[in-house]
């Protein structure tokens, strides 16, 4: 059976749409991309112009359509927003923080609502590791207090992951302790250095690749889907993996997309289905009602205040530019699998200035790029000390 939206245009409509409800949260990441804060922005969207952001986002067809923050449990209309996405027909997700304010009683009135998904971000596999990330103690047993009582509520759920130089390993641990949750769907993100983030906590490329086929790996035997967030790159390496496989003469690999067959897909039980970038695919809606092509990517393209939403995802310069793989720099640009990586968008802005820049943590090097560049130097090194 094809999943849901299979093949949706991007070019016509996002296959996700996430809208920063508040920045207001209180947890103080070392890594927030919203540099969140306790108290709410008075210059957020108010409840009426939440419920209008819906409607004209339910004009794209069906897209995903996921509350995040800061927490929007400080919003004290999350439930009515929920209420109304799903009764218009969108499917609906929340990515609340793990905050005394997720209480069982918030988890069933949001369930009643109409929830489709809920997400927890879990950072380790032990509470030292998750609760220094987090920066708030007791946050990791309130994260697997929210995953029960969600099961409790036949709930679907996942799991966010931030990969960075401290949690990188923990991965194997996690994923472990993640096979008896119950959830649907590991989302693995990949450090992208904006808000609080830092250049320094990022793995470098080797290690991005180490990862990917660690989790390639776990997915073969884990009971939920695994998939990345700022690291399409991971594609390539599954890719990669499959044309081995069948190099190899295992007959049950899946062909290969680049060449044919049954193509590449990555769906799970909420229909993701093919690659999803900043601004291919994706659509994020600050506090404030701004328009970017992600969160990690934050050049604002307009205002839902002030402009047609759909209008600017499907015609504005950089978005169309982000779905055009042939306008993409060094050697993301001559890449083979740039039809199906592209390269994190928001990290090449955020290390270079360039959202079409090359991806600067992939250690692919493209046959193309070998041909017309010839040997790829060594690093001179100093004398010894």
């Amino acid at each position: 059976m094809k999943p849901p939206m299979a093949d949706l245009d991007f070019d016509r409509a996002p296959f996700l749409v996430i809208w920063e409800t508040t920045q207001a949260c209180d947890l103080a990441c070392v890594h927030c991309r919203a540099e969140a804060r306790p108290e709410r922005d008075p210059r957020e969207l108010t409840t009426d112009e939440a419920l209008k952001l819906l409607e004209e986002v339910r004009r794209f067809g069906r897209p995903l359509f996921v509350l995040t923050g800061g927490d929007p449990a400080k919003r004290p209309d999350t439930v009515e927003i929920i209420r109304h996405g799903a009764r218009i027909g969108l499917r609906m997700g929340l990515t609340p923080s793990a905050t005394p304010l997720l209480t069982p009683a918030f988890l069933g009135e949001v369930v009643d609502a109409g929830l489709s998904r809920l997400a927890m971000s879990l950072d380790g596999a032990s509470a030292r590791v998750h609760d220094d990330f987090r920066r708030v103690e007791g946050s990791f047993d309130l994260t697997w207090g929210a995953l029960a009582e969600a099961r409790r509520l036949d709930l679907s759920t996942q799991v966010n992951t931030t990969v960075t130089r401290r949690t990188v390993g923990d991965l194997a641990r996690m994923a472990d302790a993640l096979a008896e949750s119950g959830i649907a769907l590991w989302s693995v993100f990949f450090l992208v250095p904006t808000g609080r983030g830092q250049e320094s906590d990022l793995i470098d490329g080797d290690e991005h690749e180490a990862v990917f086929h660690q989790l390639a790996e776990l997915a073969e035997t884990m009971p939920f889907d695994i998939k990345t967030t700022a690291a399409p790159h991971y594609r390539r390496v599954l890719i990669q993996r499959q044309v081995a496989e069948r190099r190899a003469g295992h007959r049950d690999a899946p062909p290969d997309p680049l060449t044919g067959g049954v193509g590449f897909s990555m769906a799970d039980g909420m229909g993701r289905a093919r690659g999803v970038n900043d601004g291919n695919g994706f659509l994020f809606v600050s506090h404030r009602g701004d328009l970017f092509p992600s969160g990690f990517l934050p050049l604002a393209r307009g205002n839902v205040r002030t402009d047609d939403l759909v209008e600017v995802y499907r015609n504005d310069p950089l978005f169309r530019a982000l779905r055009d793989p042939d306008r993409l720099g060094g050697k993301c640009g001559v890449c083979e699998y740039r039809t199906v990586c592209g390269g994190s968008r928001a990290r090449a802005w955020a290390m270079t200035g360039d959202p079409l820049g090359a991806e600067p943590r992939c250690a692919h090097i493209p046959a193309r790029w070998k041909r017309e560049r010839g040997p790829i130097p060594l690093p001179v090194l100093g004398p010894p000390t």
